[in-house]
């Protein structure tokens, strides 16, 4: 799934460099978090990340993050995502998590309704900077 998904931005991603990848999932397995896939018939039509991480408040507690949610065009509304973000629900509750959170682009009013659908509440505007 490296590369640009078809209907969605332009992608940075380089499917001929694998070693910059191999290293990040080795980090994200050792951190407690997880890639998740959604596969059909052999061939992956969705990932995310699940990330792991101890906060200030709620005593310390561990909150999960979900990054990098991505569903091939061709299998949204067939139940991947809703696979993966369940799995991704499951995975922190079992590590303990008190809360498990996503951002979203303020673009796509469909995986917004999609989210909420499966019980997120949009709570808080996100801000992001580029840093080169």
């Amino acid at each position: 799934m490296l590369g640009p998904v078809p209907g969605g931005p332009a992608s940075s991603e380089d499917p001929d460099d694998l070693a910059p990848y191999r290293a990040a999932l080795r980090d994200i397995a050792r951190s407690g978090g997880a890639v998740l896939v959604a596969e059909l018939a052999g061939e992956v039509v969705g990932v995310c990340q699940l990330i792991v991480f101890r906060h200030l408040q709620a005593h310390g507690g561990l909150c999960a993050e979900v990054e990098s949610m991505h569903v091939h065009p061709d299998h949204r509304s067939g139940g991947a995502g809703a696979a993966l973000l369940a799995e991704a629900v499951a995975r922190a509750g079992a590590l303990g998590c008190y809360r498990i959170q996503l951002t979203s682009n303020t673009a796509r009013s469909d995986a917004h309704r999609f989210y909420e659908r499966l019980g997120f509440v949009p709570s808080h505007v996100g801000f992001k900077m580029r840093l080169t």
